[in-house]
């Protein structure tokens, strides 16, 4: 019971933040299509900006490396509970922040081809959302203490 708890854990790190970057991205790679219909020499900058959110997914994976070595056959019931309490934050708020990032890059691609100098802007507000996918693999590290 306890490996598949954790397996789950496992699954969730890497299915939801995996998923929620696949969805910002192509939220940010719509806009840019969109984008260079009208301002083709922009693309670079539409570019960056429509890969923001491709990091949360990294965020996942590199709880998953932290954590698959821990999913042994003699776990305890609490190690497996903090592998899937673990899954469920990273997963959750990867999920949720890469979402909401693309979003926040899409309306400033949108900006950039309407013609305005929007790129350092929007970069700095594409962090906000980014912080708190951070804040949950810091989270999930720190987790690791209760193994």
């Amino acid at each position: 019971m306890e490996q598949i708890l954790a397996s789950i854990g496992l699954a969730l790190m890497i299915g939801l933040s995996g998923s929620g970057s696949a969805i910002g991205l192509s939220i940010g790679g719509t806009s840019v299509i969109g984008m260079i219909k009208k301002k083709p020499d922009a693309f670079g900058n539409g570019l960056v900006l429509s890969g923001l959110p491709a990091t949360q997914g990294l965020y996942g994976f590199v709880a998953f490396i932290l954590y698959s070595a821990d999913v042994k056959p003699d776990m305890t019931m609490l190690q497996a509970a903090v592998i899937l309490g673990a899954g469920l934050a990273v997963g959750l708020a990867a999920l949720v922040s890469a979402i909401q990032q693309g979003r926040v890059c899409a309306s400033g691609i949108h900006a950039i081809g309407a013609g305005h100098n929007a790129f350092p802007n929007t970069m700095i507000l594409a962090a906000f959302p980014e912080f708190y996918a951070i804040l949950a693999l810091v989270a999930a590290i720190l987790m690791r203490g209760l193994l």
